[in-house]
C-alpha cells in the first residue's frame, strides 16, 4: 500500500534547485506517486493499490486521484485494471515512460506526415553517432558480449527479416553500451518506429553482406574502446541507410 506523504515533507526533501511549481491537488497527488515509485525501486507490473484505498490514503476526492492518475498514465508510468485482482499498477519506469511517450509522438507524426523518415535517419545521425563513441568508452563485458552475440547472429541470418530484428538488437545493445539511461530513453523511438519503417522500405533493396560488415567494424571499434572509430562506424552505417533509402525513393518517383 502506498504511504501518504505530505507535499510539505516531499518538498523539504527535494533541493531547491529541484523544486518545481505544483498546480492543484491532482499534480500533488500525482508526483507524491512518482517519489514513491522510484523511492521503493518499483518495477513494471508491481501493485500500488485500489483507487478507493489510494484516495483514502492521500486524503483527496476519488475525481481527485482520478486526475492525477490520468497524468501519470499519460507519462506511460502506471496502467489501471478492473475485475478481481484490479487495481493500479506501475506500467514502465520513469525513463521507460518517457521513451515510450516519445515512440508514440513520433509514429503519429510520421503516420500523419509531419515529419518524414528522411528526418528521422538525419536524427538518428545526430544521436546514435555520439552514442557509438560513449559505448566505446564506456562498454562493460556483459555490454560487449550482448552486442558480440548480436553481430554473430547478425552474420548467420538467413533473410533480411532476421537481419532487421538482429539490427535492432544491435543498436540496442549499443544504446545500453553507453551506460546512460537518458540517452537510452530518447533513443527508444529509432527501435520501436524507425527501424521498422526503415526495415519495411528498404526491404529487398539493401545489400545484406553491406550491413554485416558495417556491424562488424562497429563491434570492433567498441570493442578496442576507439571512440572516433566507432563514431565513423555508426556514421557509415546510418549514412548507408538513408543512401538507399534515397534510391529507394527516387526509383519510386521516377
Amino acid at each position: 500500500m502506498v504511504r501518504a506523504v505530505t507535499t510539505e515533507r516531499t518538498r523539504m526533501r527535494a533541493p531547491r534547485s529541484r523544486q518545481r511549481l505544483i498546480r492543484g491537488a491532482s499534480e500533488q497527488v500525482a508526483v507524491q506517486i512518482q517519489h514513491y515509485i522510484q523511492e521503493e525501486g518499483l518495477r513494471p507490473g508491481d501493485f500500488l493499490g485500489r483507487e478507493e484505498d489510494l484516495a483514502a490514503e492521500f486524503g483527496v476526492s476519488r475525481p481527485t486521484l482520478r486526475e492525477a492518475l490520468k497524468l501519470l498514465a499519460s507519462g506511460n508510468l502506471i496502467r489501471a485494471s478492473k475485475g478481481p485482482g484490479g487495481g493500479i499498477f506501475v506500467a514502465h519506469t520513469a525513463d521507460e515512460g518517457m521513451g515510450r511517450s516519445l515512440s508514440d509522438a513520433i509514429a503519429m507524426m510520421l503516420e500523419t506526415g509531419a515529419v518524414t523518415l528522411e528526418e528521422l535517419l538525419d536524427a538518428r545521425l545526430l544521436l546514435e553517432v555520439p552514442l557509438a563513441g560513449l559505448a566505446a568508452y564506456q562498454a562493460d563485458d556483459e555490454h560487449l558480449a550482448r552486442l558480440r552475440e548480436a553481430v554473430r547472429a547478425g552474420a548467420n541470418a538467413e533473410d533480411p527479416h532476421a537481419l532487421a530484428t538482429v539490427d535492432s538488437e544491435i543498436h540496442q545493445a549499443v544504446a545500453a553500451a553507453g551506460g546512460n539511461r537518458m540517452l537510452q530513453a530518447l533513443t527508444g523511438w529509432v527501435f520501436e518506429v524507425v527501424q521498422p519503417s526503415v526495415n519495411d522500405a528498404l526491404h529487398g533493396a539493401i545489400v545484406q553482406s553491406a550491413i554485416v560488415e558495417q556491424h562488424e567494424a562497429l563491434l570492433a571499434a567498441i570493442e578496442k574502446g576507439d571512440a572516433p572509430r566507432a563514431e565513423r562506424a555508426m556514421k557509415d552505417h546510418l549514412l548507408y541507410l538513408r543512401d538507399v533509402l534515397r534510391m529507394v525513393r527516387e526509383q519510386a518517383e521516377a
